[in-house]
């Protein structure tokens, strides 16, 4: 089955055409038109303009994966969760394209597709060998969220962040420290050489019985903390001598990032004893966080039970998870007339 996908619920506008089978997921073509420089110099992305350079890319990255390449069987596109300005844009396109070539189309939600993203490019991971149930942590900058997956198709969300996304919070920490947006990665890069107990940051509901998340107050901890105390830029010879207590920035974003990677940590793991799953996975584009990465996977092992996650390649938006999400719902015939399609921001994965 050919499965042309498109993926535009935030600031990435992705498509990928697949052949997905049961044993396999195939990308033929895909192709990503990127919004991060001209996001950059307003620190964060700016749904208005995200929608008017969603609504230039689509149809040129459209026609770049599909050139020269055989009629597909289905469309499938995000139609939420997300920014509205985002999803339009795809949602209308797919429409346009099921009318105009009398293909079907199925409507993906975005965290499913994170859900699936192990699968791509990955020898060593299929739907098959994946073992259940398991528990999905779903980490980005517009998501954070905990999966409950029984089988394939039947989802469960259990816990999800009250205010900030735990990527939200990076990239706002980021600009504070006037770092480029997007912040996170930088963080943690700079985190590297850093101190994690040179600062106590609040570590948020994290002993609370509740499967939420909460960032915003260690956001803001973190912005009264820069108010009232300075950086060390570097530690040199000399800064040693003379500010040998000032903490650096590398200090500052080790300890940020040990704080948000704790509170995933155990809330991922609260769930875990609760619910006895067989697997756990991490997916979303803070999946790529190499430290959180080990954490998780270290406390999995230490707990006898899988741990799955993407190729950092596919760790953020992109089309061809969406495309591997919709395969199971194409196999069934779940369709949506083209007429009946509509983009949800606030669409929940329940199942």
């Amino acid at each position: 089955m050919k499965i042309l996908a498109i993926e535009s619920s935030c600031d990435d506008t992705s498509v990928a055409l697949l052949e997905a089978t049961d044993e396999k997921i195939t990308i033929l073509a895909e192709k990503t038109a990127s919004q991060i420089e001209v996001h950059k110099k307003y620190g964060g992305v700016v749904p208005e303009i995200a929608g008017r350079e969603h609504a230039e890319n689509i149809m040129p990255v459209v026609e770049e994966v599909m050139e020269k390449k055989e009629k597909h069987d289905v469309i499938a596109v995000t139609s939420g969760p997300g920014l509205i300005t985002g999803l339009i844009v795809g949602v209308e396109v797919a429409k346009a394209l099921s009318y105009l070539w009398d293909v079907p189309v199925v409507s993906v939600n975005h965290i499913e597709g994170h859900i699936h993203s192990p699968v791509l490019n990955n020898s060593q991971v299929s739907l098959k060998n994946i073992t259940l149930p398991a528990i999905c942590l779903t980490v980005s900058g517009g998501h954070t969220e905990i999966v409950h997956i029984k089988k394939w198709g039947e989802y469960k969300r259990i816990g999800g962040t009250r205010d900030d996304a735990a990527g939200e919070t990076f990239d706002k920490v980021a600009k504070m420290l006037g770092l480029e947006y997007p912040g996170g990665p930088k963080i943690s890069k700079l985190a590297l050489t850093g101190n994690t107990k040179a600062i106590h940051f609040p570590r948020p509901m994290v002993n609370k019985d509740t499967y939420d998340f909460s960032f915003a107050g260690l956001k803001t901890s973190a912005l009264y903390w820069l108010r009232d105390n300075k950086l060390k830029k570097k530690n040199t010879f000399l800064s040693q001598i003379f500010f040998p207590k000032r903490i650096t920035i590398n200090d500052f974003c080790a300890s940020l990032e040990q704080a948000i990677i704790d509170v995933l940590t155990e809330k991922t793991f609260k769930v875990a004893e609760d619910l006895k799953p067989k697997t756990i996975m991490l997916v979303g584009g803070v999946s790529a966080n190499k430290k959180l990465r080990e954490t998780l996977q270290k406390r999995a092992e230490e707990n006898s039970m899988q741990f799955i996650t993407p190729n950092i390649q596919y760790s953020m938006d992109n089309a061809a998870m969406i495309g591997a999400a919709a395969y199971a719902k194409a196999k069934k015939k779940e369709f949506t007339k083209w007429e009946e399609l509509e983009a949800n921001p606030n669409w929940h994965i329940t199942g």
